[in-house]
């Protein structure tokens, strides 16, 4: 009898010092880091694609990734970072009546680890240095903002396609 008492006793103390530790993590449950893009038109004001639009990137085995497919009525969209690369290499290619256009974008950028705690896993931020592209259907890229990290709401590049393609 005194053994079962110590025994819910322990299991109780387990049980409190695990639910306590459990409360003291301070990771972020919005933990993603990627760049937020804006179709603009000349004057700056916000512009929709009618064609279709996909995004594709060379990884280091040399296999293409989709990070956007085909999207229709593209106003903005979301597309990740790596964190290894000093340079991402991303291959816009735009589809409509008739015609297709490639463009190359190389976005330079740093890599900034971030500490959060000891018990979340590492994350990296981004400063932008430059981005370059192709002139075949991408007018401009201009970086609204350099910073890249959780906040997914602000706009990193506004892109201004070329238009009557």
């Amino acid at each position: 009898r005194g053994g079962d008492k110590m025994r819910r006793l322990m299991f109780a103390i387990a049980v409190a010092l695990f639910l306590g530790a459990c409360t003291s993590i301070d990771c972020p449950v919005e933990n993603n880091v990627g760049t937020s893009y804006m179709l603009t038109k000349a004057d700056g004001t916000k512009d929709t694609l009618s064609d279709t639009l996909t995004v594709l990137t060379r990884q280091q085995s040399g296999n293409d990734t989709i990070l956007l497919n085909k999207s229709v009525s593209t106003t903005e969209f979301q597309l990740p970072i790596s964190y290894t690369n000093d340079v991402d290499t991303l291959t816009f290619i735009r589809k409509g009546d008739g015609y297709e256009r490639s463009d190359t974008v190389w976005l330079e950028k740093t890599t900034l680890p971030q500490f959060e705690s000891v018990d979340c896993n590492l994350v990296c931020f981004h400063g932008v240095v430059s981005v370059n592209h192709t002139r075949h259907g991408i007018d401009s890229i201009t970086i609204n903002k350099r910073r890249i990290d959780y906040d997914s709401k602000t706009e990193h590049f506004h892109i201004h396609f070329k238009a009557g393609i």
